[in-house]
């Protein structure tokens, strides 16, 4: 037997009886409640960014290198957790990730040098915050459900959204009324709460409740063996997808548009917006909790975007998205000042509907181009998601550093977004491949 041999599988034959409830309702409201849990750390950079450089002195391009470090493993490790979760299981997979961010964010509390804040910001909260990416979302999404595909994934991309909305404000009014140590503590013990819950209610797959998929017609036959191996046929397996997916055009197409989604999201907006916003006077707990109403608004539109996508072509949808994107990072330089206007208000209800409103469609792209592999290749087109965040990130940061302003900065990012809307449009369409099958 190789590392990508099979074990017997744990459950008997699929029930065939119908149940009132069917049990992937709560293993995705599970994964929602772990993905809040998770999203402590998205919102922490922009709000501790300012306490830090008063403390330490460091520069903006300093800190947007711990962030950017942090980006770039939060979507590299993404594949390499997919394949991890095929092997060992999504629960196990999910609970160790949940500890790492704890521990990372944890650390944190004792950093003295930048270097320091690398390995804890940058690092560790990586490559938690990784194993906990959208391509959870994915897997989640393609082992429990059959059907209402787009809206599941579309609820549980929300879920950082949410955490977003729940985590900002508390961190922004803790770093300033206890100091941003006992933030970062906060955002610890929010990944650390959430570890029992998914350890006793997440399951690995239908098949460990005896029950098929959600939509899916329970099969007359056993159920598939399960995949087992060490992490290093998990890893072979994440590598060989990602030969296999870049030998098309299309990966490189949905590859290219997620990176700049992600140098316009997280690099950008999610990282400097409160420092931008700073510039011009405005007060951080302002600006914060101008970036948490995006987080409203996000989880409506991402709702709404997967529920689109289970009914509209997703290449239209995703050039729709990046297209509105790009106009409105243009207006984005003339309208911050020291007051909140109407005029960011809108900014920010636009934004926020359209922040992760992509990713639904690219799952579904993904899904209907690669088949099974889907999550895996899903995980690669979001490690193109944060090399471009990684990369915004340090860029804005030294544009920042040399001009004193960030105008720079947020009009590439509307010029990218239209070459983000043209590569989408441009996409062909592909039949679904038919199923691998397992390997004895």
């Amino acid at each position: 037997m190789t590392s990508e041999s099979v074990d017997e599988p744990t459950a008997g034959p699929i029930e065939t009886r119908q149940r009132r409830f069917h049990p992937a309702w709560t293993v995705a409201l599970v994964a929602l409640i772990a993905l809040i849990g998770a999203a402590g750390f998205r919102a922490a950079p922009g709000v501790l960014m300012v306490p830090l450089e008063e403390e330490f002195g460091w520069s903006t391009a300093e800190l947007s290198l711990a962030v950017s470090i942090n980006l770039l493993l939060y979507g590299l490790i993404a594949p390499f957790a997919a394949a991890l979760m095929q092997r060992f299981g999504i629960r196990a997979v999910t609970v160790v990730a949940l500890f790492v961010i704890g521990a990372g964010a944890a650390l944190s509390v004792f950093v003295a040098t930048p270097g320091q804040l690398i390995l804890t910001w940058g690092v560790l909260i990586g490559l938690g915050t990784g194993s906990m990416a959208l391509v959870f979302a994915a897997t989640i999404t393609d082992t429990w459900f059959a059907t209402r595909r787009g809206l599941v994934s579309g609820v549980l991309t929300a879920g950082s959204a949410t955490g977003q909305l729940i985590f900002l404000p508390v961190i922004a009014v803790a770093a300033e009324d206890i100091g941003w140590r006992g933030a970062s503590l906060i955002v610890a013990g929010g990944a650390l709460a959430v570890m029992p819950l998914v350890w006793i209610f997440l399951r690995n797959r239908p098949s460990d409740l005896g029950v098929a998929r959600y939509g899916e017609a329970a099969p007359t036959v056993a159920a598939t063996p399960v995949p087992r191996g060490t992490a290093w046929g998990a890893a072979k397996l994440a590598l060989t997808t990602l030969r296999e997916a870049a030998r098309t055009k299309t990966f490189w197409a949905l590859a290219i548009g997620f990176a700049i989604c992600g140098a316009t999201t997280n690099g950008l907006i999610g990282t400097h917006f409160i420092p931008s916003a700073h510039d011009h006077g405005m007060a951080t707990t302002t600006a914060a909790g101008l970036l948490a109403v995006v987080g409203i608004f996000d989880i409506v539109g991402t709702v709404f975007s997967g529920w689109l996508t289970d009914r509209v072509n997703p290449r239209i949808l995703l050039a729709a998205y990046y297209a509105l994107r790009g106009v409105s990072l243009l207006f984005l330089p003339s309208l911050l000042s020291a007051e909140v206007q109407p005029s960011i208000i809108v900014f920010i209800v636009i934004y926020g509907l359209d922040w992760v409103a992509t990713v639904p469609p690219t799952i579904a792209l993904c899904r209907e181009v690669f088949g099974d592999k889907g999550p895996l290749v899903f995980g690669w087109v979001f490690a193109a998601h944060q090399i471009g965040a990684g990369i915004a990130s340090v860029l804005a940061g030294v544009v920042r550093d040399h001009t004193g302003q960030y105008t720079f900065a947020w009009f590439a990012a509307a010029g990218l977004c239209a070459v983000a809307a043209l590569v989408s449009a441009t996409i062909r369409r592909h039949p679904a491949p038919a199923p691998a099958p397992v390997r004895e």
